[in-house]
């Protein structure tokens, strides 16, 4: 049953003895003197619908204590250490002096409740709405979209390790796989976690465990029951998934094999979406650049960069279509109940990584304005002519080329001007070709022309320029201290980021003058 707080101050409570010590612009301050306001009661009942039981501990104080706790980047057992000996946190918990806390597994239990519910991110909405009841971004009608990587938790593996592990996971996890392992598994003693004792340094012994450990895991997945398995569900579906998963991504037939000899050797190449640790099967592989390449999950914001106040966030793995900025930034702005929908036009800030045309598109359905930098065009000849030299119909569908030629669009929206470049005097600047220039037309071609056009404006580069990186303020915020996630797994971590984000709202909405007068949010 879910705790309650108490009518009446303990004769050592912390914030009537020593809460004028706080300074009055703190979140220990705010906590201490508004927690019952911020999180009522009522807001967390679903969690504990049943009245029996052991009494949990009162709604108010745990969210304040997870509030803290990621405002600070502190453990659990931090945490609750923290709420038993630090006298900021007792003030803000509304705890006595010689109160204990609470076990550090309570933090564990809450945030086990609060995934499962119908609001996971109830602390980070609450957060949310008082920055809509104070009026903060009221006028303010622009929104800057970024992303960061944030490391992940574990370490990377290789594909020896990843093999072994997968097939001591399905052993561990599928009722009666074990003894499948002991009887058609040979390559390795499953039974230890090590690797192998061979010689490294020599390529013969190396090919061979790889085939080894291959064939091992071929054989244990046609032992299995994939069917009645995967019906099951569970951990056990999710274990058999992601061994067949890496028995597969890293590896090819060996030189002069089809495949069918049971000799493997590791992939020439990294597969898209690689899978780079069975512990933390969601972390993947990141480049924010060429140079640089990180390995762990992508955070996503939505931010008012006037204020620095982050209106909507998300946590996903580092890559995949479904991941990308452009994909994510659009859902995230649709969820964004900041933004009045009847109100004025809306300027979305953003770098090339959203420059896509769905997004554009998206953008302009939603009838807001933006202000993203486009895309690059490059020419095929240094200097030459770009796709916007081009002149495209899109009710004719067709494309003219700087020499005057026409030619309609293929079902699949390329354009091939083929002998026409033999003779044209302007094919030193087109192609070079030997079958003449060929062009792919995107579906939203139109669209992106359009607003390369506008990104050339003037005043479309200084608001692009004054507003956009500020957005990189917002994601210091998040990261410092330490970028790397505390959890395993995409669900635990995003929770974690609008946990996170909540308590740094919360902060800067104390810093522009948040108070709570007459039962209403307002910013003094």
């Amino acid at each position: 049953m879910q705790g309650r707080a108490g009518g009446q101050r303990d004769l050592w409570d912390v914030e009537s003895v020593a809460g004028h010590l706080l300074p009055a612009d703190s979140v220990f301050a705010f906590l201490a003197g508004h927690r019952r306001e911020l999180f009522p009661e009522e807001m967390f009942a679903d969690l504990f619908p049943s009245g029996r039981g052991r009494p949990s501990i009162p709604a108010d104080v745990i969210a304040s204590v997870i509030v803290l706790q990621t405002l600070n980047g502190l453990s659990d057992r931090e945490a609750a250490d923290a709420a038993t000996f630090d006298l900021r946190w007792k003030a803000a918990c509304g705890l006595a002096v010689d109160a204990p806390a609470f076990h550090s597994s309570t933090l564990t239990y809450w945030r086990r409740r609060l995934a499962g519910s119908a609001g996971p991110h109830r602390i980070f909405d609450v957060v949310r709405q008082v920055i809509i009841e104070t009026g903060a971004l009221q006028g303010r009608h622009r929104r800057a979209l970024d992303s960061t990587v944030l490391d992940d938790a574990v370490a990377r593996q290789d594909t020896v390790t990843q093999l072994i592990a997968a097939v001591r996971r399905v052993a561990r996890e599928v009722p009666g796989a074990a003894e499948l392992v002991a009887v058609h598994c040979a390559g390795h003693d499953y039974t230890s976690a090590g690797k192998p004792r061979i010689a490294w340094d020599d390529p013969a012994a190396r090919e061979a465990l790889v085939s080894a450990l291959v064939n091992d895991a071929l054989a244990l997945l046609a032992a299995l029951d994939i069917t009645a398995i995967e019906a099951q569900g569970g951990t056990p579906a999710e274990a058999v998934a992601l061994l067949a998963l890496v028995a597969g991504q890293d590896v090819e037939p060996a030189e002069d094999s089809d495949g069918t000899d049971g000799r493997w050797r590791i992939a020439r190449r990294v597969v898209e979406d690689r899978v780079i640790s069975v512990v933390d099967p969601d972390t993947r592989h990141a480049h924010k650049s060429r140079e640089r390449r990180q390995d762990g999950f992508k955070a996503h914001l939505v931010v008012e960069p006037d204020t620095g106040l982050t209106t909507a966030v998300a946590v996903t793995k580092a890559s995949g279509a479904d991941n990308s900025d452009a994909t994510v930034g659009a859902a995230l702005l649709g969820a964004d109940t900041t933004l009045d929908p009847g109100g004025a036009t809306v300027e979305v800030l953003a770098d090339s990584a959203y420059g896509t045309g769905a997004m554009l598109a998206t953008l302009t359905e939603a009838g807001q304005v933006p202000v993203i930098k486009p895309w690059p065009t490059r020419p095929a000849v240094e200097g030459g002519f770009t796709g916007d030299d081009f002149t495209y119909d899109p009710a004719a569908g067709t494309l003219t080329c700087p020499a005057g030629v026409t030619r309609t669009l293929s079902a699949k929206r390329r354009v091939t001007f083929g002998a026409a470049c033999a003779d044209c005097p302007l094919r030193a600047r087109c192609t070079t070709s030997k079958r003449g220039r060929k062009i792919q037309v995107h579906e939203h071609e139109a669209l992106q022309r359009a607003h390369r056009q506008r990104a050339a404006d003037p005043g479309f580069q200084t608001t692009y320029r004054t507003h956009r990186p500020m957005v990189e303020r917002s994601i210091a915020w998040l990261v410092r201290g330490n970028r790397r996630v505390p959890y395993r797994g995409v669900a635990k971590n995003n929770a974690w980021a609008h946990h996170r984000v909540a308590a740094l709202n919360l902060r800067r909405l104390l810093t522009l003058g948040l108070t709570h007068t007459d039962g209403a949010w307002q910013l003094a």
